[in-house]
């Protein structure tokens, strides 16, 4: 994976410190007595690091992965505003009014819980009664307004192909 300099990047270390109060003589250490089992110390330690390397190494791909796919999406999303620029518009719209019945749907949801709270815990079927009725209304609108929100807000952008790549520069960024 090339390393440049705009990437975070991730360096694992490990400090060792001996647990007793007064060090072990030189000459012990190195008489081999305790050789074997320092030597098998410094073994799983370097596979620890290994290891940590290999986890520092998959993080960065996760997270250049992650970034390359929202800005996939940020540009799909702007090029479909730029095909549709009034269906957007209404869509900014709709999603602001859309928030406001979530939110008085919401604001319902919360009176009736505290009103009914000791029979939704009692009686399992007012819990199913409750969910019935606002559960898959809420998650519905809620998904309705997070679609509205992203095709009403795609960001605006200007397209430039170099070399076959489509790079997006937004409109009030200057060259």
């Amino acid at each position: 994976m090339p390393n440049s300099s705009n990437e975070p990047h991730f360096v694992s270390q490990v400090d060792i410190v001996h647990s007793n109060l007064q060090p072990e003589p030189l000459s012990n250490r190195l008489s081999g007595q305790n050789q074997e089992p320092l030597s098998e110390l410094c073994l799983l330690m370097r596979e620890l690091i290994a290891a940590q390397d290999r986890q520092n190494a998959l993080l960065e791909e996760l997270i250049s992965q992650t970034g390359q796919h929202q800005r996939r999406k940020a540009v799909e999303l702007a090029l479909w505003k730029r095909s549709n620029p009034e269906l957007s518009e209404f869509c900014r719209k709709a999603a602001v009014k859309l928030e406001r019945v979530q939110t008085d749907l919401l604001s319902t949801i919360t009176e009736e819980i505290d009103t009914n709270s000791e029979s939704l815990l009692e009686s399992e079927y007012c819990l199913n009664e409750f969910v019935d009725r606002f559960g898959m209304k809420f998650v519905q609108l809620n998904a309705l307004v997070q679609v509205l929100t992203q095709l009403g807000n795609a960001p605006d952008i200007r397209i430039q192909r170099n070399n076959e790549s489509v790079t997006k520069r937004t409109v009030n960024e200057k060259h």
